[in-house]
């Protein structure tokens, strides 16, 4: 895509899915994004997870949260908001409103697509260059 402000062309990746109370003892599951290879992580309050359960019946699935994450990247960087930013955090609305336009343009979750295996040879904090305090790197 390409970014409002600059016309700069944006090449964006999932590149990972990670709860992030272990992580940033947050309440919510964080997207990874590469965009021009440079991380965006996308916030998602784990509410929104119980809040879609309870208006729909289902749930929101790894495939949905990517997909969701990403058309809520893909409208930042379209409307220009806060360009150049590593994280946004989304609301709650945000996500089942993103997540139910993703369910309607796929039809079902069951057509949405498969996440990649990035490298099944480097470990997932390696590949997300995420490593706790005191860990090896």
């Amino acid at each position: 895509m390409t970014d409002r402000w600059t016309d700069e062309q944006l090449h964006c990746v999932w590149k990972g899915t990670v709860v992030a109370i272990a992580t940033r003892h947050a309440d919510a599951t964080d997207i990874r994004f590469a965009v021009n290879g440079k991380p965006v992580w996308i916030a998602m309050p784990n509410l929104a997870w119980v809040e879609h359960k309870r208006r729909t019946g289902y749930v929101i699935t790894d495939y949905l949260a990517a997909q969701t994450a990403g058309r809520y990247l893909q409208h930042a960087i379209q409307s220009g908001y806060d360009n150049g930013r590593e994280m946004y955090t989304m609301t709650i609305d945000e996500v089942l409103e993103h997540a139910n336009a993703v369910v309607k343009e796929a039809g079902r979750t069951d057509n949405l697509p498969s996440l990649p295996v990035i490298n099944e040879d480097l470990r997932p904090e390696d590949e997300m260059q995420i490593h706790l305090p005191g860990e090896p790197a």
